[in-house]
């Protein structure tokens, strides 16, 4: 129940709402949080802690925790006592670690061990330390950031009195001091402010990623009753709410105090992360603190980020492993039937085997096997994948290209594992403002009565004859008044249309001014508002100051004063506001301005000035700037009264009050008379537009997400080429009406199948015309089809009468259909804009995309509101923009801006995922080619598992013999330069498609390196048997040094064709590799060695009597031949056909369109108007309620409300720091 107490407070006695309304929140939070019932059971009581401290809920078992969360927050994973187990658990989390395991305790158990244990724990404990040291490194950043947050200052009442202390000091129920340009610490209830009505100005950049002040105001009983910090400090209200939840924009509860009941929304809630603006303080009760405030609650958790490539190598460490099994398995039995035929036909050599059956040796054979077929996955491998990651995120860091001079801000890779993902990314969700915008208005140009004036107009730059006159109390000169024919003309104040055009910027606005050090200081709840006053204050009319019902300006220096009538404020289906005003001499005018959709068509007549400023408004369309149409008419005395007495009466209905003054505003702006167009810049960041251009010719799709309106969005779409003119724009009711043409097509054609068969049938268009289009949806449409698919559904309700026949009788699964054919639809979209949604929306399109597509996403944005999305992505960019660093914090990259997101993706993105690729192909080539001849080697030794090689070899075959040059693969190889991957974006598509390392290529590595290793040992074998050399050379050492020296050759010699960008380290690398060789076969095998430790150094000058004898040399000559031979005639068959084009292939396959699997119709464009509408106003409805009430207006010579001025002095600490606008 409800009812009024006085004009302003409503007196209600909380009842459970119902679903309707929750149904109408436009900003309900979590696309998939159920809807239900709001539980009104969060209770807050004023200035008592101990209350609150009582209440435990369970959250694990049979352990509890306060019900009221601390105000401390912890983003980062470990700390002191959980880093080693939880680290440890997460890189366990990688097969090959399990599998290293595995072969270290096979290598404990001394019958079967090849090697000791701890010389294969030692490169597994470097391995696992790395990793380990990196995630210390991230997660102490996180710590720092945790600290310097909690420590933040806050002034948190005590007693009787305010005390400085931290924000991780407050708890749920204190009442908090701001003070102007601070940070709100937590989710409170304002209680009253220095402004008249405690009003309180509140910048929500990092919320919303709008930068225009927002408003929010206290009870007024809060308001009167609250004037000293006595008063204060015995408040002892009641707030009984809805629990912590993730909705930002919506907020329901009640105040109990002194036996009434007052109701509570959002308009009275500052929310954590909002800003204090043009407030000298304010005062506030905590409702939700820590991770329960609704900023945190939209964080979402950090999460282990995985590449493609990473969960590629677990599936293939599990099938060789499998594949390794199965070799030892067959070679073991082999080995055992090889047993019991040797001791049946030699029995005389029984007594050796006397103990030894040959089940006993098959089972001993088999873990043999398994140890020595082990190094197929070296250790080394990942090391020195570690080694190649690090350093491509140091040429990151160090490409100066990516260097912002202007604020010192170079690039940052954050994470150093996430390198070779930057080569695949196909969708790119970004934020708006601050990402692609810099947060500037700048009054650009402007149309009146058929003449343009502004940059770009030939006229600006020049000095007009004359003294030059300023009108600006600041003393500046904005550059959008260089028009010199604009000035002349405005101080000759001839033109009447001019005049009444300037006259309307100075009138009809919502700007509060107050002067500060004889400078007037602008308020303004709109950036475009600000603007346009300030182009009309440099043009000589300045608005001077405001009172309840009048406004005074200053025109060419004469000050003038007009009674404002009423104000016809501004929304977003209106798309107008206007002014009533009566003039010093007593003449009524409206003047209006607004949607160029919307003022041409009220205006009285269409001439000629009309028909130019039409064209004029298609030019500022095209370059992209947001435009306003201005208009004004002579409102008669007797045509007032009447309207006014209505407006008066509509004013103080209970009923349908808005659509009563909304249908009064309508009949008032009608016959208009058009006075000119107004052109705006949101001024993007530079290169903006190319890189998006870039990024769409490498088959990237960009989708922005973002807080602010529709038009604004699209206004910025067009200006960074995201959307152009030959577009069509699907919006919400395209996008019901094409949902619901598929759902039904689609449902027949199902119902005609068994019932279970639920799938969305993927039919094509057949006679669809597939022009460009783009879709624009808002959030609140996203959280209604995305989560109950509500929007499909009629009055009638006859659509969903086909989900049962579908299998589809579960709601689950019916929202999951509808998610998959809107991720369909979107994504077979040229562009994708999704405004007005919030942090935990983006966060769920970018899941979306990735649950659906099986795409590799990456999120960009620059606020709080952005580090869901930017968690959520497999690549996060965070940018070092104005509104602070929360973004940056939780990113894998940073940028300072966001035209350098086309060299970290088409140059070190592809260069990474290139390179990655290569050093895994040619490390499997490798380790295959050199090692499998073990498995020959068993089929002629009585499968004995006794290995080939020596055992140094074998040990320093992958760290010193072959690991050089595949390190300067890792590290330097490219196949164009960085000119040239900018130049040809569609290159990129190469690893979108996972054309370098897939299954197919790792099948073709593995038969390459078994051909190879068959040759070598089989052309050595055959050698070998019946022939020996001119020194008698055919003994096990020197066949095993000849197979040996084949394939470490024929390794090098692949890898030399295989580079394509020799640089002097990769040179040296090759070099390195062949010297070591010598060098380490020379140490290995000296007699000196063998004499000291015949043990371990078995091949007494094997080398030295092998590779001196012509005839070995001529054998490893031929294997090397055979092995070359045919691998240079693939490379040369490429060549010469073309089939590998790299160009060629890429850049037909860059160009071919993808069928959308959701069928799109044409649909007749909405509107009369033959032209696209620029049109973009930011701007919050509710200001010009505030001026007329007199609620924002500050009586003259006070500055607090009711005498309450904060005591106290200033923080101990100036290091609050956070973001700024």
């Amino acid at each position: 129940m409800c009812s009024w107490t006085d004009g302003r407070t409503l007196v209600v006695q909380l009842v459970p709402r119902g679903a309707s309304m929750d149904d109408h929140d436009p900003a309900s939070g979590c696309l998939h949080e159920k809807k239900k019932l709001p539980a009104f059971t969060w209770e807050v009581r004023a200035n008592n802690r101990s209350y609150h401290m009582q209440f435990k809920k369970k959250f694990a078992f049979c352990l509890t925790k306060k019900k009221y969360a601390g105000n401390a927050i912890k983003t980062a994973k470990y700390n002191i006592l959980t880093f080693l187990p939880l680290n440890l658990y997460e890189q366990f989390h990688r097969m090959a670690n399990v599998y290293f395991v595995f072969v270290i305790l096979l290598q404990t158990i001394p019958e079967i061990s090849t090697l000791p244990w701890y010389t294969l724990l030692f490169p597994l404990s470097c391995l696992l330390t790395i990793r380990a040291l990196r995630d210390l490194i991230d997660d102490i950043g996180r710590h720092q950031s945790d600290r310097n947050i909690n420590s933040r200052p806050c002034e948190i009442l005590s007693g009787k009195s305010f005390r400085w202390q931290k924000w991780c000091d407050i708890c749920v129920g204190d009442i908090v001091r701001l003070r102007k340009e601070s940070f709100v610490p937590a989710d409170m209830l304002l209680l009253c402010s220095s402004e008249p009505s405690s009003l309180c100005y509140v910048e929500t950049a990092d919320i919303d990623g709008e930068t225009n002040l927002k408003f929010r105001q206290a009870l007024p009983v809060t308001h009167r009753e609250l004037t000293s910090e006595g008063s204060v400090a015995a408040f002892d209200g009641r707030v009984t709410c809805e629990e912590p939840n993730s909705r930002m924009h919506s907020f329901t509860g009640t105040l109990q105090w002194r036996g009434e009941t007052y109701a509570l929304d959002s308009e009275r809630i500052l929310l954590r992360g909002c800003k204090l603006r043009n407030t000298d303080f304010c005062y506030g009760l905590v409702i939700y603190a820590g991770f329960d405030s609704k900023i945190m609650r939209n964080c979402g958790k950090i999460k282990r980020k995985k590449t493609k490539l990473d969960r590629m190598m677990d599936q293939l460490v599990i099938i060789i492993f499998l594949v390794l099994l199965a070799m030892s398995l067959c070679l073991a039995i082999a080995s055992g039937f090889w047993a019991k035929t040797f001791q049946e036909k030699h029995t005389y050599l029984s007594a050796l085997y006397k103990h030894t059956a040959p089940a006993k040796q098959a089972f001993f054979s088999f873990w043999g096997f398994a140890i020595l077929l082990s190094i197929i996955i070296p250790m080394s491998m990942y090391i020195t994948f570690e080694f190649i990651y690090l350093v491509n995120s140091f040429f990151i860091n160090w490409d100066l290209e990516m260097y912002y001079a202007v604020k010192d801000i170079p690039a940052k890779a954050r994470s150093t594992s996430l390198n070779d993902q930057l080569g695949q990314i196909e969708y790119i969700f970004s934020d708006k403002t601050g990402t692609l915008t810099q947060n500037i208005m700048s009054f650009k140009k402007c149309c009146i009565n058929g003449t343009v004036y502004g940059l770009g107009t030939g006229r600006e730059n020049k000095q007009p004859s004359g003294s030059g006159m300023t009108w600006s109390h600041r003393g500046e000169k904005m550059s959008y008044s260089n028009d010199v024919t604009l000035l002349e003309a405005a101080r000759r104040d001839s033109d009447p249309l001019l005049r009444e055009f300037l006259r309307l910027l100075a009138l009809c606005h919502t700007i509060m001014v107050e002067e500060r050090g004889g400078q007037l200081v602008y308020q303004a709840a709109s950036p475009d508002e600000e603007a346009l006053v300030l182009a009309a204050r440099d043009l000589g009319y300045v608005f001077l100051s405001r009172t309840q019902d009048t406004i005074t300006i200053s025109e060419l220096g004469v000050k003038r004063t007009y009674k404002v009538l009423a104000m016809l404020d501004f929304n977003s289906d209106r798309k107008r506001m206007s002014v009533l005003v009566r003039d010093p001499q007593g003449t009524i005018r409206l003047y209006t301005k607004g949607a160029d959709t919307v003022i041409l068509a009220r205006l009285r007549s269409r001439g000629p000035s009309e028909t130019f400023t039409e064209r004029a408004l298609d030019c500022f369309a095209e370059e992209t700037l947001r435009t306003l149409c201005l208009a004004s008419k002579v409102v008669s005395e007797a045509e007032y009264c009447e309207w006014s007495r209505r407006h008066q009466e509509a004013s103080i209905l209970l009923q349908d009050r808005a659509w009563q003054l909304d249908s009064l505003y309508e009949e008032m702006e009608q016959n208009l008379e058009l006075l000119g167009v107004t052109a705006i810049e949101d001024k993007l960041q530079d290169g903006v537009p190319e890189t998006i251009q870039l990024l769409k010719l490498g088959n990237i799709k960009v989708w922005v997400l973002t807080g602010d309106k529709q038009e604004t969005a699209m206004n910025i779409g067009y200006a960074c080429k995201l959307l152009t003119d030959d577009m069509e724009i699907l919006e919400e009711k395209e996008v019901s009406e094409i949902l619901e043409a598929h759902w039904v097509r689609n449902s027949r054609s199902s119902s005609r199948k068994a019932p279970g068969s639920g799938r969305l049938s993927q039919q094509h268009p057949g006679t669809s015309c597939h022009k460009k289009r783009a879709l624009v949806v808002s959030g609140d449409f996203l959280d209604k089809i995305l989560h109950t698919g509500e929007v499909l559904m009629k009055e009638e309700g006859w659509l969903w009468q086909w989900l049962p026949c579908r299998g589809a009788t579960d709601s689950q699964e019916q929202g999951s259909l509808v998610e998959k054919a809107f991720v369909d639809l979107a994504t077979s979209c040229q562009a994708v804009i999704c405004c007005r949604v919030t942090p935990k929306q983006k966060a769920l399109i970018v899941q979306l995309v990735k649950k659906h597509k099986k795409a590799t996403t990456l999120a960009i944005g620059d606020g709080a509101n952005d580090v869901n999305m930017i968690k959520t992505a497999d690549i996060g960019v965070g940018i070092s923009g104005l509104e602070g660093m929360q973004a940056v914090q939780c990113s894998d990259y940073a940028l300072a801006q966001f035209s350098y997101l086309q060299r970290l993706l088409l140059v070190h993105g592809r260069w990474a995922y290139l390179r990655i690729c290569k050093f895994l192909r040619y490390f499997f080539y490798k380790t295959f080619a050199g090692l499998m001849a073990q498995v020959w080697f068993a089929f002629h030794s009585g499968f004995t598992a006794q290995p080939l090689y020596e055992g140094w070899f074998l040990a320093l075959y992958n760290v010193f013999y072959t690991a050089h040059p595949v390190l300067s693969v890792g590290l330097l190889e490219q196949d164009v330069s960085a000119k040239k991957s900018l130049e040809f974006p569609e290159l990129y598509a190469i690893g979108q498609q996972d054309e370098l390392f897939n299954y197919r290529i790792f099948g073709v590595t593995l038969l390459h390196g078994v051909s190879t290793s068959l040759a070598s040992f089989y052309i050595a074998f055959w050698a070998f048997k019946d022939c020996v050399g001119s020194k008698v050379v055919g003994d096990y050492e020197s066949f095993s040094v000849t197979v040996a020296t084949s394939a470490l050759l024929s390794v090098l010699v692949e890898i030399i064709l295989d580079i394509k960008h020799w640089t002097v380290l990769s040179f040296l690398m090759v070099t390195a590799s062949l010297l070591l060789f010598c060098l380490f076969s020379y140490l290995t095998q000296s007699i000196d060695a063998f004499r000291i430790a015949p043990a371990i150094f078995r091949f007494p000058d094997a080398s030295q009597n092998a590779l001196t004898d012509p005839y070995i040399l001529l054998v490893v000559l031929l294997s090397l031949v055979v092995n070359t031979v045919p691998s240079l005639t693939v490379r040369s068959y490429h060549a010469i056909t073309g089939r590998h084009s790299i160009q060629q292939q890429i850049c037909s396959k860059a160009r071919r369109e993808p069928e959308p699997s959701v069928e799109l119709r044409t649909h007749v464009h909405r509107g009369s108007f033959r032209r696209r509408s620029s049109y973009a106003f930011s701007h919050q409805e509710g200001y010009a309620g505030l001026i007329t009430r007199g609620d924002s207006l500050r009586t003259k010579g006070t500055c607090a409300t009711g005498g309450l001025h904060p005591q106290g002095t200033a923080p101990p600490s100036p290091s609050c720091h956070g973001p700024s606008a």
